[in-house]
């Protein structure tokens, strides 16, 4: 029986794709991306969709969907999209086009808030990790400050100023208080590190502090960064979702999923698709997010025994 070598990259990308849970959840997400983004446009590119979502309109039939999805044969309408499958505002805007674009700022804003927290997370992780001392001490307090702080309140008044500068800045501001938990991962993965043999062969040979955490430490700990920056996505999503509920998110006239539900949560009774497509979307990318952050963990994990290699 031939037995073949394989990298360690090698080995996490195998048990990855053989995550069905994951990667089903990988294909919706990428789906809802792609539904999105293509959809409404992206700047100055336009989407297939013929409707914008500023325009606003006569509303027909009292703004119901027009998305069919039971076929004829069964007694339904035949699947068909229609003029406004999720119906329309109260102004006539078509409501596909709203969720579409609050779906792609809820995506952008935590696509940065996973990049620049992951990134503010791992700098000082890594610093109070290895330097140790005072170093340690400073950061790590600091870090407890932050942690102790009501996230949701801070933000709310923060990010209430942030929301008018548009939804960049908002991204920004959540950022800065969403760290925390992957610095103290970072700093105990170097503090158990940073005394390996490898690590200390590379001292001896004169290599600079700051080389041997890019080259020698942080890349064993690269399968924590990615889970977490991952999972932290969804977080995001959650956080925006609920500053923009209680009015302190994206301002108008920009939406996101979020801000949908706030604006229409009394239409919940008497047109409650209203609510509910956004709704269905923010359960789905928080959902697909944390399933391939689970399937990233169990492929990084060489003690999992889910998957076979």
């Amino acid at each position: 029986m031939a037995i073949v070598a394989r990298t360690q990259a090698q080995l996490v990308r195998r048990r990855f794709f053989r995550h069905r849970l994951a990667m089903a959840s990988l294909v919706v997400f990428m789906a809802v991306l792609l539904l999105s983004f293509s959809a409404t446009g992206i700047g100055p590119i336009p989407g297939w969709w013929k409707h914008d979502y500023t325009t606003v309109a006569t509303v027909v039939d009292g703004g119901r969907p027009t998305l069919s999805v039971v076929p004829t044969f069964l007694g339904g309408d035949g699947v068909h999209l229609g003029e406004h499958p999720f119906g329309q505002d109260n102004k006539g805007i078509d409501y596909f086009a709203l969720t579409m674009r609050g779906t792609q700022i809820s995506v952008m804003i935590a696509f940065i808030v996973g990049t620049l927290g992951s990134f503010i997370g791992v700098l000082i992780g890594a610093a109070a990790g290895f330097f140790r001392g005072w170093t340690e001490t400073i950061l790590m307090r600091f870090t407890d400050i932050i942690i102790i702080m009501p996230l949701l309140a801070i933000c709310a008044v923060i990010a209430n100023q942030a929301g008018n500068a548009g939804p960049f800045w908002l991204a920004v501001v959540i950022s800065l208080f969403t760290w925390t938990g992957l610095a103290r991962i970072v700093r105990g993965e170097f503090l158990s590190l940073r005394e390996k043999e490898f690590v200390e062969a590379a001292r001896a040979a004169g290599t600079p502090a700051w080389r041997i955490i890019r080259k020698h430490i942080l890349p064993n700990t690269l399968g924590v960064i990615l889970v977490s920056a991952t999972l932290s996505l969804a977080g995001a999503v959650i956080l925006e979702t609920s500053l923009s509920f209680l009015g302190f998110g994206v301002k108008p006239p920009d939406t996101s999923l979020g801000r949908l539900i706030s604006d229409y949560q009394s239409a919940f009774v008497t047109r409650p698709w209203l609510f509910i497509w956004p709704g269905v979307f923010i359960v789905t990318i928080a959902l697909t997010v944390n399933f391939i952050g689970d399937g990233l963990r169990d492929a990084f994990d060489p003690r999992q025994n889910k998957v076979r290699s």
